[in-house]
């Protein structure tokens, strides 16, 4: 007997984000079902009640998405919801925060995929400056990065503490390490940019972080990459469609937020299709989102 499939769209905001009801209504969920103002506390209630109201095989058919824009949180939610199941009452949960976790591994995968087939390198080794590191696409880029073998900064706007307290808590819950750096003054900015191979900016939307004349004394800069489609660009003169494009007057390409979005798109999309269609419940994170992207980049 075919069984409907279920999501259970969580998030502890006011409202569910339309464009994650559209995604997994578009990527075949026959139900979504969205719960607002959801706290920590609640998660092992309600995973509860998804699994018991309906027989083992039908798990797989039993999806759970938490949203929100709180990496931390959403990474935590994924934890409570793995205690709260009881084998062999299982479903499937994916977490994807203010889009950041798919939109994370976009980033870092078509940054991988321009290193290697520009300059025959990958990510390990590579000097990776992420700007805009306090925020959500930012703290995923950062550990993707570092995952991969890549000497990672975090440049804090504010100065130096909140990305240092990121940067512990990476280490405590990943194992990887990155650098924390002030870059609170253009002048410091333009001395980590002097330093920096690769460049990722995921700073809020229409902030400009990095200046044309900034970007012309990053004179080791390879690739260089920008979330925010909103003008002005994080990345003074890199253009919102750039596909590796040469940026400004720099030897180094530009990767724009609509190349970005192209892949993140595709992700989360690709992470909804594959729990509809998995054999057993899955779980899938930032990690897996950066798997997939991969994939898609080849």
């Amino acid at each position: 007997m075919s069984r409907k499939t279920i999501l259970h769209m969580l998030t502890p905001l006011r409202q569910m984000s339309p464009f994650d009801v559209n995604m997994a209504l578009d990527a075949g969920y026959d139900h979504v079902v969205p719960y607002t103002d959801v706290e920590l506390a609640d998660i092992s209630g309600l995973i509860q009640d998804a699994v018991f109201s309906r027989p083992p095989d039908a798990g797989v058919a039993t999806g759970i998405f938490i949203a929100g824009r709180d990496t931390i949180l959403a990474l935590d939610m994924i934890d409570a919801a793995k205690q709260a199941m009881v084998p062999p009452f299982e479903v499937s949960v994916f977490a994807d925060p203010a889009g950041s976790f798919t939109t994370a591994a976009a980033m870092v995968a078509r940054v991988e995929k321009t290193l290697g087939k520009l300059h025959n390198r990958e990510l390990a080794g590579t000097e990776v400056t992420i700007f805009g590191a306090t925020g959500v696409v930012g703290y995923c880029t950062a550990v993707i990065s570092a995952k991969q073998g890549a000497n990672v900064t975090l440049v804090g706007h504010d100065g130096i503490a909140r990305v240092q307290a990121i940067a512990g808590a990476i280490k405590a819950r990943f194992g990887v390490t990155v650098t924390a750096a002030d870059g609170s003054t253009e002048e410091k900015k333009t001395k980590l940019l002097r330093q920096a191979e690769v460049v990722l900016a995921a700073a809020k939307a229409g902030v400009k972080v990095i200046s044309a004349e900034q970007l012309r004394q990053a004179t080791n800069l390879l690739v260089a990459a920008d979330v925010n489609a909103v003008p002005p660009a994080g990345i003074e003169g890199l253009a919102v469609h750039a596909k590796a494009d040469k940026l400004g007057e720099t030897a180094a390409v530009g990767i724009g937020p609509l190349s970005i979005g192209n892949v993140k798109y595709k992700t989360q999309s690709g992470l909804f299709k594959q729990m509809i269609g998995a054999e057993k419940p899955v779980v899938y994170d930032f990690q897996d989102a950066f798997t997939l992207a991969r994939s898609i980049e080849k």
